[in-house]
């Protein structure tokens, strides 16, 4: 049987994650110190599997993330199609009570089956998916890659898991995600399907000391 195991996970903190400003797109942060730990936890972690090829996102949150692999001359593609999804104008500045009501308000519209609805200048959901598609036909596409890992982001992790395993995408947020955490995904050729065998776990991060905030 010709199977593909994929390895999907979420970038390390970045400083506007911890402030809990929304990035989208349109923000390419770094990661910031604990992020970097949460990286090189991660890759000492999985070091030993044989992955031939890494998949990242166009951001360089992502590809920090991996840059352990990187350096080991494993190959790596970026894709805008695996971008966070945009969420428009509000990208990038400090929250405030008036944000936390809109994303409240997009967010439950989507739970409601709204996914045609964009925020404010970015995108939709659908619009996400449509786009994370021939990614996804890409990756498929070569049997010869059996191990590979994915480096992406939040909300766009939860379109793209609702894709895999064929769900209506009202299923989005059963997807629990934290930054650096891992989902793995094994893929059959000979029946075209996915199996999720472990979800947002972040036990290769238990090493790792919590960071002070004052």
């Amino acid at each position: 049987m010709k199977r593909k195991s994929i390895y999907l996970i979420r970038h390390g903190e970045t400083d506007l994650n911890r402030q809990g400003v929304v990035q989208g797109s349109g923000v390419d942060s770094m990661l910031n110190e604990w992020g970097e730990a949460q990286a090189a936890a991660f890759f000492n972690a999985y070091q030993h599997v044989p992955f031939d090829k890494i998949y990242t996102s166009n951001l360089q949150r992502t590809q920090q993330s991996v840059r352990g692999f990187i350096n080991q001359g494993i190959p790596f593609e970026k894709y805008e199609g695996l971008n966070e999804i945009s969420w428009g104008t509000r990208e990038g500045k400090e929250p405030n009570t008036g944000d936390t009501s809109y994303y409240r308000d997009l967010v439950l519209a989507w739970k409601g089956g709204d996914f045609n609805r964009a925020a404010d200048g970015g995108e939709s959901p659908i619009q996400v998916r449509d786009r994370q598609i021939p990614v996804i036909e890409t990756i498929l596409s070569r049997p010869h890659e059996r191990n590979i890992l994915i480096a992406m982001h939040g909300r766009a992790m939860r379109v793209l898991l609702t894709t895999l395993f064929k769900q209506p995408l009202i299923h989005m947020d059963d997807y629990e995600h934290s930054n650096l955490c891992l989902y793995r995904i094994n893929y059959s050729y000979d029946t075209q399907r996915f199996e999720l065998e472990v979800k947002n776990d972040t036990t290769h991060l238990l090493s790792l000391e919590i960071p002070q905030t004052f």
